[in-house]
């Protein structure tokens, strides 16, 4: 059985898969800066960094239990979605590690917004 939508658990594993995410991109990030093809990173390099900072300031809505942080929740995902498909068009490991974690992050953020 999964974890029920709005519960704790549910609130805990997003808050963690967030936490996971911002972490991911902030090193795909910096391992993407060392690239040989760093100009045609540019868009990844720019999403990663907002995704970094829409998780954390999801975690930030779901800690103090913000009536705002189902909205910040599914804007999250969207955001995280976005830092995927960015990702997955390049294949080194951090890229697609990243991406991973990405999408497992959004599945979270909606799980919490629904």
């Amino acid at each position: 059985m999964g974890v029920l939508p709005n519960s704790p658990k549910t609130m805990d594993a997003c808050i963690d898969s967030c936490v996971e995410c911002a972490r991911a991109c902030e090193e795909c990030f910096t391992a993407c800066l060392e690239e040989a093809d760093v100009k045609a990173r540019d868009k990844c390099i720019k999403t990663l960094n907002d995704c970094a900072e829409i998780c954390l300031q999801a975690v930030q809505y779901m800690a103090r239990n913000s009536s705002f942080a189902k909205p910040i929740c599914n804007l999250c995902a969207d955001i995280c979605d976005a830092c995927a498909k960015e990702c997955e068009m390049f294949k080194d490991e951090h890229c697609q590690a990243c991406a991973k974690i990405c999408r497992e992050c959004a599945q979270a953020c909606r799980n919490m917004a629904s």
